[in-house]
């Protein structure tokens, strides 16, 4: 598995995200968001946690607009893979290759703390490792993880299992306990949680080993 791992001003979780790559086996490449291209061969690309930009304007809204968003959405629209996390799934919702958006947390406090997920969905390459229905533990920091998107959009979601994980205690308001969706042909992901940040016994917990691991082996016998 080759992997790219997008660095914006203002990311703090590219590191983290490069590691928890390379423990699943991945060649991992740090692309710069005034970057281009994407490096040839690239197997999925990744889209960190952090604050791009600041957050200032709408958050990830002036990093989908970076030299470097409009090949990772060529490279999405080719098949490949892309993982959003955080402030990387609120890149997604700003460069349309993912629905909705993430707004202002209900309680209008920044969070951080390791929730309860529900895994809606195992038929996909990012949660074959889990099973439908499990339950897993992983953390969140974000101060805009509200999802929302129109009631034809959560319909959608819902009627084509797209809908990836849901918080078994809605910590921030999100419509329909939505934690992460994925794309129609289920290569995209994006989710407000940081599996990157449950895959090492020394973080406290490892829910979101799977995660990387059956990404890494659908690459390997793609």
């Amino acid at each position: 598995m080759r992997a790219a791992v997008v660095v914006f001003p203002g990311s703090n979780c590219d590191r983290d995200l490069a590691v928890a790559f390379e423990r699943a086996g991945a060649d991992v490449t740090m692309v710069w968001h005034k970057d281009s291209e994407l490096p040839e061969g690239i197997d999925i690309v990744g889209i960190p946690g952090g604050f791009s930009y600041g957050d200032y304007l709408r958050c990830g809204a002036i990093a989908a607009n970076s030299p470097i968003c409009k090949s990772v959405a060529t490279h999405a629209g080719r098949g490949g893979y892309v993982m959003g996390i955080c402030n990387g799934f609120q890149v997604l919702t700003e460069t349309g290759l993912l629905p909705g958006a993430l707004l202002r947390n209900a309680g209008l406090k920044y969070i951080c703390k390791t929730v309860g997920l529900k895994v809606e969905t195992s038929a996909s390459d990012f949660t074959a490792g889990y099973n439908a229905g499990e339950t897993i533990d992983i953390p969140i920091a974000h101060h805009d993880g509200n999802y929302f998107a129109d009631a034809d959009t959560i319909a959608m979601l819902e009627g084509e299992d797209r809908i990836a994980f849901t918080y078994t205690d809605n910590p921030n308001g999100a419509q329909a306990d939505i934690a992460g969706i994925l794309s129609q042909n289920r290569r995209v992901l994006g989710m407000m949680p940081h599996p990157e940040r449950a895959a090492d016994a020394g973080h406290g917990g490892t829910d979101g080993v799977a995660l990387f691991r059956a990404l890494a082996g659908a690459l390997a016998t793609a």
